[in-house]
C-alpha cells in the first residue's frame, strides 16, 4: 500500500493495532525544545480571527447557537474559520464557535438552555421530540426508583449524566489516519458476521450496535466529502494524517454533548507521518508546527450548549479535550519526539490555555531536557497537569490515554462509563442523626440507632457510617445501571465507538467527594474527642471539639490511614455489586465541582467544618488545614492506594506560592521537577499545581478586569478564573497556598 511506504513493521499490517506501528516507527527525541519555531503566517491570521471571536463570547457566554438543525455526524454544511488560511479543515457546526442542539438529554433542558441565551428552538423540532422522540433524560426518569429521586433530592448522589452525554469514551482516533474508513468498516462488517450465536438480548443489542458504528464510519466518511476529502483509505502524509484524526474526534463532538471529549493519545502518532514528511522533502518545521498549531486552534473552539446550572457544574465551559504526552515505552526509552514538544510549544504560539488538556505522562526517567521544558510550562501557564506513569504503565499497558483529569484507558479495547460521585460526608451524618438527613430530617436510612449521649462514640460512629455508605453503593449502583443503559439505547455514541475494538471492555468508575471532610471528622472523633451540639427537639445541630486531632494532608500516619481504610471498604463494598454489562468497577477520587455543589447542601461535620461549606476537591486536604508544608501535604495524599482501589484516578490539586520554590528560574523548575517526582514515587497517581500566589487571586477576585485571562488549575482542569461562580472562586482561595517546601 502506497501510503504505508517507508514505515517498518508487520503485525500492525495484517491487523489493527496502532501501539505495534508506533513502536516500530517513533523517533525518541531526547534534546531541547531550540528547533521550535514560531507560527506561520497563515496560523498568526487564523488565530487572530479566532481570538476576536473568543472575545466576543467571553461577553456574551454564548457567540451563537444554531436552532434549526440538531447535532449529528453529518448534520451541518461545512465551516470554516478562514478558509484560504486553514490547513485543517472541520467544525461542529456551519460557523465557527457557533453552537448545536442536542435534544437527546431531554428536549426541555434544551428548550430552557436555548431560551437562557435569548434563543428560540425550532417549533418543529419540539413538535417532532415531543411527540416521537423518546430522550435517554425521559427514559432515566421513567426506570428511576423512588428511592433513587429522594437520594438525587438530598444531594447523596448528584451531577449523574442525564441531561448531557455522559462523556469519558473515547475512540482510537489514530486508526482512521492508519487504516482508512473503508479498511475499519471492512472489519467491523467482518466482526458482525461471527456475532450471531446465541441470539439473545445481549447479542441482538451488541448487532444493532455495531451496524450504528458502520453506520457512523459512512455518515463520517460523507461529511469529510462535503469538504473535498476523500478518508476512505490511509493517510498518506503528515497533513492527512492530522486531518484524519481531527475528523475522528470532530464526528464524536458532533454527535454528544459528553462532559469530557478527550482526544487520546495523538502526539507521538502524528510526529512518524511529520518525520517521514520532513526526511522526504515535502515539510518543513515551519509546517509541520503549522499542523500543530491549526489542529490545537480547532480544538479550543470545541463548544457544547448546556443549561446555566450545568455551566457552574461543570465549571464554566469546559470540554475536557485531553491529550496525553510523554510516557515511557520501556524502561530506558520514552515516548517523548518532537511533536510532543511542538504541541507544549502551542502553549506559547497560541497563547496559555485550558483547552486542550495537557496531561505529562511523568516518568523520572524522561528526558532531562523535556522535564525542565515541562516543568518551566507548568509555572508559566498552570495548565499542565501530570500523572504517574510509572504507576499506570504496567496496570494499563504502554499505549493508554488519560480520559477526562486522571483515569487511564487502554486505547482501542476499554471504556469508562462515567459515574458523577456520591456525597461521603452525608453517610457520616446520616450515620449521627439516626439514618435522617442532616438538613431535611426525612429519614432516609431505616435501621440506625439514633446518637442519645452527649460525646460521640468512634466504634458506633464506624459501624454505622459502614452500614449507610453500603447503601449509598447500592443505591448508586442501581442509579448508574439506569443512566447507562438508557444512554445506550436513546443516545448510543456510536462515532466514538467506531474506533474502538467491537468486543471491548467496559469499566465502571464511582467517585467519592469529601474524603478529607470524612477522614479529619473521624480523627476528632477518634484521637480529639467530640461533643454534641442539640436544638431543643434534641436533633444534633453542631459539635465541640475537645483537643487537637491529626488532620488528613500533614502527614499523619493515623489519619492518612482512616482515609486509606475508607476507601479500601468503599471497593470492598462496591466489589460485591453486580454492574451494568458485567462492568468492571473503578473507583476515583476525583471531581468537575462536586466539592462546592456538595458542600453547600451539607450540614456542619465534627471536624470542625461549617454547615454549607464547600468541601474540599478530589483527594485534596480539607481548604487551609495541610499546614506541615507542601511535601506533608503530598505524602498524607499519595498514602491512598492507587492499584486495585482508586485505579479510575487520584486527583490532588495543590497550590503553592512562586516564592515558596525559589528565586530564580532554573531553582523553580528543579523544585518542581522534584515535587512531582518524589511525589510519584510515593505512589501518587495525579497532580495539578497552581503556582501562584493567594494575594493575586484575591486581587483578581476584586478586580476582574484586570485578570481577563488569567488562567488555574480547579478541580479537574484548567480554566480561566473569572468563569469560575463566585463561590468557586472563594473556594479557591480558601484552600492552602504553601509557602515553603
Amino acid at each position: 500500500m502506497n501510503e504505508w511506504n517507508g514505515f517498518e513493521g508487520e503485525t500492525w499490517k495484517k491487523k489493527i493495532n496502532v501501539e505495534d506501528f508506533i513502536i516500530n516507527n517513533y523517533q525518541e527525541y531526547c534534546e531541547t525544545e531550540k528547533f521550535l519555531v514560531r507560527s506561520s503566517k497563515k496560523t498568526v491570521k487564523l488565530w487572530s480571527r479566532c481570538q476576536k471571536l473568543l472575545e466576543k463570547e467571553a461577553v456574551t457566554k454564548v457567540l451563537d447557537i444554531d436552532t434549526e438543525e440538531i447535532a449529528g455526524i453529518d448534520n451541518f454544511d461545512p465551516g470554516y474559520i478562514d478558509k484560504k488560511n486553514e490547513v485543517i479543515f472541520g467544525l461542529q457546526t456551519d460557523e465557527p464557535l457557533k453552537r448545536m442542539m442536542n435534544p437527546q438529554g431531554g428536549i426541555a433542558a434544551m428548550k430552557d438552555a436555548v431560551h437562557s441565551y435569548g434563543y428560540q428552538m425550532n417549533k418543529e423540532i419540539e413538535e417532532k421530540y415531543q411527540e416521537y422522540h423518546k430522550t435517554y433524560q425521559e427514559g432515566i426518569l421513567d426506570a428511576y426508583s423512588d428511592e433513587i429521586l429522594k437520594y438525587r433530592h438530598q444531594k447523596v448522589l448528584a451531577s449523574l449524566p442525564e441531561e448531557y452525554g455522559r462523556g469519558k469514551v473515547l475512540g482510537d482516533y489514530r486508526r482512521l489516519a492508519l487504516y482508512g474508513a473503508d479498511y475499519l468498516i471492512t472489519r467491523k462488517k467482518k466482526d458482525l458476521q461471527k456475532l450471531t450465536k446465541p441470539m439473545n438480548f445481549a447479542m441482538i443489542r451488541t448487532r444493532e450496535e455495531v451496524q450504528e458504528q458502520i453506520k457512523a464510519l459512512e455518515d463520517i466518511k460523507w461529511m469529510a466529502s462535503r469538504y473535498g476529502i476523500d478518508i476512505s483509505k490511509p493517510a498518506a502524509n503528515a497533513k492527512e494524517a492530522f486531518q484524519w484524526v481531527y475528523f475522528a474526534y470532530l464526528a464524536t463532538v458532533k454527535q454528544n454533548n459528553g462532559a469530557i471529549n478527550s482526544f487520546g493519545r495523538t502526539a507521538t502518532f502524528l510526529d512518524i507521518y511529520i518525520e517521514r514528511d520532513i526526511r522526504n522533502g515535502l515539510l518543513t518545521e515551519e509546517g509541520a508546527q503549522e499542523l500543530v498549531d491549526q489542529l490545537v486552534v480547532k480544538l479550543r473552539l470545541v463548544r457544547h450548549l448546556r443549561k446555566n446550572d450545568h455551566r457552574e457544574i461543570l465549571i464554566g465551559d469546559p470540554t475536557w479535550i485531553t491529550e496525553a504526552i510523554g510516557g515511557m515505552c520501556d524502561d530506558k526509552k520514552s515516548f517523548v519526539t518532537k511533536t510532543s514538544y511542538r504541541f507544549l510549544n502551542t502553549l506559547k504560539n497560541l497563547d496559555s490555555s485550558p483547552e486542550p488538556n495537557f496531561v505529562i505522562l511523568w516518568s523520572s526517567k524522561l528526558p532531562e531536557p523535556f522535564q525542565k521544558y515541562v516543568g518551566k510550562l507548568a509555572i508559566d501557564t498552570h495548565v499542565i497537569q501530570f500523572v504517574n506513569d510509572d504507576l499506570i504503565r504496567p496496570i494499563y499497558g504502554r499505549d493508554y490515554a488519560i480520559v477526562g483529569c486522571s483515569s487511564p484507558v487502554k486505547l482501542g479495547s476499554q471504556m469508562i462509563y462515567y459515574g458523577a460521585s456520591i456525597n461521603l460526608p452525608k453517610a457520616l451524618l446520616y450515620a449521627l442523626h439516626g439514618g435522617k438527613d442532616e438538613v431535611t430530617k426525612e429519614l432516609m436510612v431505616e435501621g440506625i440507632e439514633e446518637i442519645t449521649g452527649e460525646k460521640l462514640e468512634y466504634q458506633k460512629v464506624v459501624q454505622d457510617f459502614v452500614k449507610i455508605m453500603n447503601k449509598f453503593i447500592k443505591v448508586y449502583v442501581d442509579a448508574l445501571s439506569i443512566v447507562h443503559y438508557m444512554h445506550d439505547k436513546y443516545g448510543y455514541e456510536s462515532a466514538p465507538m467506531a474506533f474502538l475494538d467491537t468486543v471491548v471492555e467496559r469499566k465502571m468508575s464511582f467517585g467519592i467527594t469529601g474524603l478529607a471532610t470524612v477522614a479529619d471528622s473521624l480523627s476528632a472523633i477518634r484521637y480529639g474527642g467530640v461533643k454534641v451540639i442539640r436544638d431543643e427537639e434534641g436533633f444534633i445541630t453542631g459539635y465541640q471539639i475537645e483537643k487537637e486531632f491529626p488532620r488528613y494532608g500533614n502527614k499523619e500516619p493515623k489519619v492518612d490511614k482512616l482515609a486509606s481504610d475508607i476507601m479500601k471498604l468503599f471497593m470492598k463494598s462496591l466489589s460485591g455489586e453486580h454492574l451494568y454489562r458485567n462492568a468492571n468497577a473503578r473507583v476515583s477520587l476525583q471531581t468537575i465541582a462536586d466539592h462546592v455543589f456538595y458542600g453547600q447542601a451539607t450540614g456542619a461535620t465534627p471536624d470542625g467544618r461549617k454547615a454549607f461549606e464547600p468541601f474540599s476537591p478530589g483527594a485534596c486536604p480539607s481548604n487551609g488545614m495541610d499546614i506541615s508544608g507542601a511535601k506533608a501535604s503530598l505524602e498524607s495524599v499519595s498514602e491512598i492506594p492507587y492499584k486495585v482501589i482508586c485505579e479510575d484516578g487520584i486527583t490532588n490539586n495543590f497550590s503553592i506560592s512562586p516564592n515558596a520554590l525559589g528565586e530564580k528560574e532554573g531553582e523553580r523548575v528543579q523544585n518542581i521537577i522534584s515535587l512531582v517526582t518524589e511525589y510519584f514515587k510515593k505512589g501518587g497517581e495525579h497532580l495539578n499545581i497552581n503556582v501562584v500566589s493567594k494575594n493575586q487571586l484575591l486581587n483578581a477576585f476584586k478586580n476582574p478586569e484586570k485578570y481577563p485571562k488569567l488562567i488555574v488549575r480547579y478541580a479537574e482542569c484548567g480554566v480561566r478564573f473569572q468563569q469560575l461562580t463566585k463561590n468557586q472562586q472563594e473556594e479557591l482561595i480558601s484552600r492552602t497556598f504553601h509557602e515553603d517546601l
